[in-house]
Formats: structure tokens, C-alpha cells, sequence
């Protein structure tokens, strides 16, 4: 497609650093990738001799839109022009190639929003893509994001926990893949030729995260008549206070993937393996930045008391009763948390109320973390279908397995001739269903939990 050019800037003045939202191009562009969205079949592609597929000049006069609006706004943003010239390269080059499976792999490496960890910088970004939590097709998304990188998380990343990868960023505005529970923009989702060996940054939305935690928190803790701290009950009515333990938790979350005794893939992405050890590992790395909280806390970080409540409350109100039952390996991780700490009488469930102590809570939700630092020093000598068993054991210690499972039964009830990842297809789709009080939850929180769908720190507002 050609006749897709690069239009002249010189009809503008624009200076860095105004809004990109506010921009008139912003509209033309989002409307553009709205039109084209539905479109694309699940790999990205178009199929322009499918029935009821639309007239191929008109798709092209979209792509033409998006590309003209996304010139138009690239001086606003001087640090991602290599990248803006990357992404109008494969945009015309898709429609080229009459919208075959899309390649941006070239704007992917294009754009670095680790190099440049400035505290409010502002990034457009648009890729072929499927949203973790949202959208699993490929389609067009846009997004306006900020980066957040405050001098105090900055110090502790260069002094503490090294992280070049993290970028902690909010959402300005977006398509309506983000319309949905998506709170992570990661470059593996982008639709590519081939996976780069390795990629060079990860961003979470933080706004997002803080606003999904203050909502269903406030709703849970008045459901079950929890007496909060002061302090603590100020936490979860401040967005930004909300925002500063986010963004925090994550870093040190998502170092801890790469630190530690390790399985052989950290991030287990390209490993089969039962869902139950997909969930230690996510609670291993929240259970991580818990007691680096602790720590830190000691060392008079204010963000440090924050986060131990935000992964307390998240992990316990939120994760297990969200999104479907089948292999929700998040909301076993909570469930898991809850059971261990009311298991140690940190948590009691009586005359419909919930109390903490909150004394001990830290004492003991560390323990919880070195019970699973254990197994997986432990799991370094051990065969793989040993060490699933070995994980299998430590939640169903604390957790009640479903009565038909045969991981459940043991190795006998296993045909142990098959290679192990071929066992991954006798776990059943909720090997550890809900317990009672969190199908009385779920069906409370069900509404509150819902409106969370697309939420930002000003749609919570």
C-alpha cells in the first residue's frame, strides 16, 4: 500500500509534553482501530474474501487514518520517534501485503520505554496484540500510557532490587481490548515474525491495579465486618497511596521470577505443567515482595506497610473469587493464602466476621513463603513428576483436593508410563474448588468484582 505516506508535520505546532489525549489526531486515531478491530480474525489477519468482509479500500482508508494520526502525534513524544517510524513502516507494510497475518516485529524492538524511566512520560503505543486478562485474539489496540518512576522507587530499584526491565506505567486512554480486566502491557503479545531471544521491558498498569483493589477491598471488608487500622483503612481511600504500594509490589514481584532456587524456566512459559505450580510460583513472587515489605518497612519506607495489606487484602478478597474456576491458578494462590493463615488462627471466620491479627500476620504469612522457598530448593534434586507431587502435597496440606481427583489418589491412580506432561490432562479443570466461605464471598462480591471490568484511577473516581 504505497500510497500510505508519512504526512508533514509542519501544519502543526505542537510542544513535548502536552497531553496526547487531548490532541485532536487522538480521536482519528482510537476511531481508526475501532473501526479496524473487528475486522481481524483472531490472528490478526483480514480476510477481505469472506463473506461480509468489508471492501478492501475501505480498510485501507482506516489503516491511511491511523497512520496520518499517528504522525501527527509523534512530536509529542520525541523519545518514541524511532519507534513511531518503525510502527508506520508496518503498518503499510501489513496493508501491503493485503492484512496477512500482521509482523511488527520491527516496531517492537523499536520501542524501549525501559531506557527512558522518566516519572510522567508519556508513550503512544499501537500493535497487533492479545490482552492478558482481556482479549485473547491479536487485534489493533492503542494506548496512551505514563510512566511512573518516582525518585523513591528509582532508588530502591538501582539500591535494592534491580529491575531494568519494570516499567511501572498508568493508562492516559485506550482501545477496547483494554476495556477488560488487562492490567499488564508485555511485548510477547505482540503479534511478531519470530519471539526475539530476549525482551527488554514489561509494563503494569498500576492505576488500574490500585483502583480494582480499592473497589472490591472496601466491598469485602464491609461484607465481612473487618476492623481495619486507621492507617490502613486511609490506605485503601487514597488512589495514589494505592498506586505508590502497586507499583512497588510489582517490581520487587516481578524480579523475583529470575531470583531465587528456581524452577528451570522461572517464568514457566514454555513448560506443560499442572496449574497448582503455575499458582505457587505467582505466590511465591507476591509472598516475596511481602516480607521485602516487612523489611522495608522496618527501614522506615512508608510504601513498605502498604504493601504487605495491598498483597493481603488482594490475595485474599479478590483473586479467589474472580474469573472462571478452570485451572485459575491466581485464585488458587489465594485461597491457599487464606487457608494457611486460618490454619494459624490469623485469620478467624466467626459469628459472620472476619479479624486479623494483625500482629502476627506478617510472621506468619512469611512462613507460608519459606514453606514454598523450601520446596523448590528441595524440587532442584528431583525428578519433574516428583516435584509436581511434592507441590501437590504442600496445597492440599492446607486445601481440600476435589473429591474425584486422581492426583489426589496418588501415583497409583496415575499411569505412570506416559511422559509427565501428558499427566497434566488427568487434572481436572478445579482441582481445588472453593470452600465454603469463599462460594458465599464470590456470590456477594460477584457484582463489585464485574464493575472492575475497564477501570482507571478516574473512571473509579
Amino acid at each position: 500500500m504505497t500510497e500510505i505516506l508519512v504526512q508533514s508535520r509542519t501544519e502543526e505546532q505542537i510542544s513535548p509534553g502536552s497531553r496526547v489525549i487531548e490532541h485532536p489526531a487522538w480521536p482519528v486515531l482510537k476511531d481508526a482501530v475501532e473501526r479496524i478491530r473487528p475486522w481481524q480474525s483472531k490472528d490478526g489477519s483480514i480476510d477481505l474474501a469472506a463473506e461480509g468482509a468489508p471492501d478492501a479500500a475501505e480498510v485501507r482508508e482506516a489503516v491511511r487514518e491511523a497512520v496520518a494520526a499517528v504522525e501527527r502525534l509523534s512530536p509529542l513524544l520525541p523519545h518514541d520517534a524511532a519507534y513511531h517510524r518503525a510502527l508506520v513502516e508496518d503498518l503499510t507494510r501489513w496493508a501491503d501485503g493485503g492484512f496477512a497475518v500482521p509482523d511488527f516485529l520491527d516496531s517492537l524492538l523499536a520501542f524501549q520505554p525501559a531506557a527512558h524511566r522518566e516519572d510522567g512520560l508519556q508513550h503512544l503505543v499501537v500493535f497487533p496484540m492479545y490482552t492478558q486478562n482481556g482479549n485473547p485474539d491479536r487485534n489493533l489496540e492503542a494506548v496512551v500510557l505514563r510512566m511512573v518512576w518516582p525518585h523513591w522507587l528509582a532508588e530502591l530499584e538501582r539500591t535494592r532490587y534491580d529491575n531494568p526491565l519494570f516499567c511501572g506505567i498508568t493508562f492516559e486512554d485506550f482501545t477496547s481490548g483494554y476495556d477488560t480486566n488487562s492490567a499488564v502491557l508485555f511485548p510477547e503479545t505482540v503479534a511478531v515474525r519470530e519471539a526475539p531471544e530476549r525482551f527488554s521491558w514489561g509494563g503494569i498498569f498500576c492505576d488500574r491495579e490500585a483502583a480494582r483493589f480499592r473497589r472490591v477491598t472496601a466491598a469485602a471488608v464491609d461484607l465481612l465486618g473487618v476492623d481495619l487500622p486507621d492507617d490502613i483503612r486511609a490506605m485503601v481511600g487514597d488512589q495514589d497511596r494505592c498506586q505508590q504500594a502497586f507499583v512497588l509490589w510489582d517490581m520487587i514481584h516481578d524480579r523475583t521470577h529470575s531470583h531465587g532456587d528456581l524452577p528451570f524456566d522461572p517464568f514457566m512459559i514454555k513448560q506443560r505443567q499442572p496449574f497448582w505450580m503455575y499458582g505457587l510460583e505467582e505466590l511465591r513472587c507476591d509472598l516475596t515482595a511481602f516480607r521485602e515489605a516487612v523489611r522495608l518497612e522496618a527501614d522506615g519506607v512508608p510504601q513498605g506497610r502498604d504493601v504487605q495489606y495491598a498483597v493481603l487484602f488482594d490475595r485474599m478478597f479478590r483473586f479467589p473469587v474472580t474469573g472462571e474456576r478452570v485451572r485459575n491458578y491466581d485464585g488458587l494462590g489465594g485461597q491457599l493464602l487464606f487457608a494457611y493463615l486460618h490454619r494459624h488462627d490469623v485469620v478467624r471466620w466467626t459469628d459472620n466476621t472476619l479479624r486479623i491479627d494483625w500482629e502476627r500476620a506478617p510472621e506468619v504469612t512469611n512462613r507460608l513463603c519459606g514453606e514454598i522457598e523450601k520446596l523448590y530448593r528441595d524440587g532442584i534434586d528431583r525428578p519433574k513428576l516428583v516435584h509436581w507431587f511434592a507441590g501437590y502435597e504442600l496445597v492440599s496440606r492446607y486445601l481440600a483436593p476435589h473429591p474425584g481427583s486422581r492426583w489426589a489418589k496418588g501415583p497409583d491412580a496415575l499411569d505412570l508410563t506416559l511422559p509427565p506432561r501428558k499427566l497434566v490432562d488427568d487434572v481436572l479443570p478445579d482441582e481445588f474448588p472453593l470452600s465454603m466461605f469463599y462460594e458465599a464471598l464470590a456470590k456477594k462480591l460477584k457484582g463489585v468484582i464485574a464493575s472492575t471490568k475497564g477501570i482507571t484511577a478516574r473512571s473509579a473516581a
